[in-house]
């Protein structure tokens, strides 16, 4: 059972998914399980053999309730492998779940480091083609690529292929290329740990705008400030289960707090 520090309203439930209208997002019960295959030459023999094939499973998102309201900006900690990816994943769709439901008003904007661009393309056309992802008419992309570009601090470069960009250019050109439209539902994997503190600042006012536009953003990050500066309220997984929902600061505080007591176990003291 999750610890909550949340103000009652982010606590209750409608009656019915997606009933009230300021309800975006309704994770009920969700759990997402990963089959791991032992041995490949196994995996490759057996299924040769029509025998069954043999995996461990691992639980990576256990048992997850939640309803994310609209003007919420939802920060996810915890240690690396409690579930933070996977549950976005599955929140926006790219993972089925095992068990539980996941409910959302509209098809959420996932934006994270692994998301794909086209590394032979410009990033010119890069920024045309999402636009137009993105439900742009004509005119509305020709009006939207000098101000992405520019956004993303690359206009000088607009015409090179992506594959010529650094990595810091890429992500800050998918971020820039993400919330170009103001979206329902934005998720966001650790996509704003790029760039200087310029871009920084800018990627976080953006999150204020698409937070005031009265939609709902999730956002998962190992830089706590950044968790602080831009979320209303806080998730902190561990091992797959919700550990604490609510305050910000007080979320965070006692992920900290946990982070260093585990410190101070495993050096012995």
């Amino acid at each position: 059972m999750a610890e909550s520090t949340a103000p009652a309203a982010q606590d209750r439930r409608p009656d019915a998914p997606l009933a009230d209208d300021d309800v975006n997002v309704w994770l009920d019960d969700v759990h997402v399980t990963y089959r791991i295959y032992e041995d490949r030459a196994l995996r490759l023999l057996d299924l040769a053999r029509g025998k069954r094939r043999r995996f461990r499973e691992i639980q990576a998102v256990r048992g997850i309730d939640l309803v994310a309201r609209r003007g919420e900006t939802i920060g996810i900690v915890g240690r690396n492998g409690s579930g933070k990816s996977t549950l976005l994943q599955a929140l926006s769709g790219l993972l089925p779940v095992d068990a539980g439901e996941v409910y959302a008003r509209s098809q959420p904007t996932l934006l994270g480091v692994g998301t794909a661009l086209q590394p032979n393309l410009s990033g010119r056309r890069n920024v045309e083609l999402g636009c137009l992802a993105l439900g742009m008419n004509g005119r509305e992309v020709d009006d939207a690529i000098p101000r992405v570009l520019a956004f993303a601090g690359v206009q000088d470069f607009g015409d090179l292929p992506l594959r010529a960009y650094s990595s810091g250019m890429r992500a800050r050109l998918l971020f820039a290329i993400a919330t170009t439209v103001i979206p329902d539902i934005l998720v966001i994997d650790e996509a704003l740990a790029v760039g200087d503190e310029e871009f920084r600042d800018k990627s976080r006012n953006r999150i204020k705008e698409l937070r005031e536009g009265a939609g709902t953003v999730f956002l998962v990050s190992h830089a706590l400030d950044t968790i602080l500066d831009t979320c209303t309220r806080v998730l902190w997984l561990h091992d797959g289960q919700l550990r604490a929902d609510g305050d910000p600061g007080q979320v965070v505080d006692q992920y900290k707090a946990d982070v260093e007591d585990r410190r101070r176990r495993a050096a012995g003291g």
